[in-house]
């Protein structure tokens, strides 16, 4: 029997821009120490470089979370029909699909300008073009593109799986336990069988995280009261939840940190499986920990840390495109920087949180500074926030906090 599909106009929800801040500021966490974790390792540095590299690995799951639950939270109630499939994937097309295919070509640009091919390069047209679409085709133009490319996979099942949820209550009921099962049946069968290197390009390897968001946005009504009152106002059984969530979430994140520190500085060897659990199991609980800290964080923050996370939340997307090209040049200033100062510690933590912190501001002002005042940048950067729009640029209206699924 079809769950219900009244349309009802859902509750606009602006802690998720807040949401949207804290993911972005793990990815840009992880990109600006990736490097320095190798680099790292004889300085005692090394202890808080692996510790944020690690910590803040929740930003690619806990986007992929959250976009599963804008799309149910706005979809699941309304009538599946033609209108409603069309409306979905106009938007997806030209505010997703549309800066992917853009952004693969700067980047594909970009890799032969370090790599010192550009101009040179002994390849026809023809060749560069297949190579370009074999990029473009596995997510693989750049090292973060492949996330806009497991969306898109998700955005293609999106309707089949709507309908799925809306017509059997038992899926619902176990949709995260089948995500599981089915996302770690791939991971074990690839591992032993398939063995496809560029796995996390794939949407199943997400699976889990994708239902967690599915069922939230369903239940909506039954953890709304978790995410939106003080813990002294929660019931009982809330509560205890509530504390079980946190306390595993601690637990697991402290062994995640301390497996990678062995692994990085005391070549610890365990077979591979270890990294995936470990991973599955930090991303997942920090996703839902990260919902109550948003939640708490539009409630009771400071305005001017609101105002900041949530203009940080609406140019999240834009920032993730853009990024990668500041943090490159940044690196680039290695070797001038140390000429000036001598390495040491704390020298070079300078140095690489310096990287985050520009990747982070630059990306900031030049995103918002091209979304505000050049017509028609929704074509390269998604979306143009409503609070900078000063009239209609794009094809459709304004996008709210709770329509926008990056």
């Amino acid at each position: 029997m079809e769950l219900s599909s009244v349309s009802i106009k859902k509750e606009r929800l602006p802690q998720l821009d807040t949401f949207r801040a804290l993911a972005i500021l793990g990815v840009l966490h992880v990109h600006a120490t990736s490097l320095a974790t190798v680099e790292s390792v004889e300085l005692k540095a090394f202890y808080l470089i692996n510790f944020l590299n690690v910590f803040f690995r929740y930003g690619t799951p806990s986007f992929i979370m959250l976009s599963s639950f804008v799309l149910f939270y706005n979809y699941f109630n309304r009538p599946l029909d033609g209108k409603l499939i069309g409306g979905f994937y106009k938007k997806r097309l030209l505010y997703i699909l549309l800066p992917y295919v853009l952004f693969s070509v700067i980047y594909f640009i970009y890799k032969m300008h370090v790599a010192g091919t550009l101009g040179t390069s002994t390849e026809t047209y023809g060749e560069m073009l297949g190579r370009y679409w074999k990029n473009l085709s596995e997510g693989t133009a750049y090292t973060h593109l492949y996330f806009v490319y497991i969306s898109v996979q998700f955005y293609i099942l999106f309707p089949l799986m709507l309908k799925l949820f809306k017509s059997s209550k038992w899926f619902v009921r176990w949709a995260i336990p089948i995500g599981l099962v089915l996302q770690w049946a791939f991971v074990i069968w690839n591992k032993y069988e398939w063995q496809y290197q560029s796995k996390g390009s794939l949407a199943i390897t997400y699976l889990s995280y994708y239902m967690i968001g599915a069922v939230l946005a369903i239940h909506f009504d039954k953890v709304r009261s978790w995410l939106m009152n003080d813990l002294n106002k929660l019931r009982t059984k809330a509560w205890i939840w509530n504390g079980i969530l946190w306390i595993s979430w601690a637990a697991v994140a402290g062994v995640h940190i301390w497996f990678y520190q062995q692994v990085r500085l005391n070549g610890l060897i365990v077979d591979t499986i270890w990294y995936e659990i470990l991973w599955n199991l930090h991303t997942m609980l920090t996703a839902l920990v990260l919902m109550r800290v948003s939640f708490v964080l539009y409630r009771k923050g400071p305005k001017w840390l609101i105002k900041l996370l949530t203009r940080l939340g609406e140019l999240s997307f834009a920032i993730y495109l853009v990024h990668p090209l500041i943090l490159g040049y940044y690196r680039d200033t290695k070797d001038w920087f140390f000429d000036q100062v001598p390495m040491s510690s704390m020298t070079y933590l300078i140095w690489v949180y310096g990287g985050l912190v520009c990747s982070l501001v630059v990306s900031w002002i030049v995103t918002q500074a091209i979304l505000r005042w050049i017509p028609g940048a929704w074509v390269l950067l998604g979306s143009v926030p409503a609070s900078l729009r000063k009239k209609k640029t794009g094809p459709s209206a304004p996008v709210s906090a709770t329509d926008r699924n990056l």
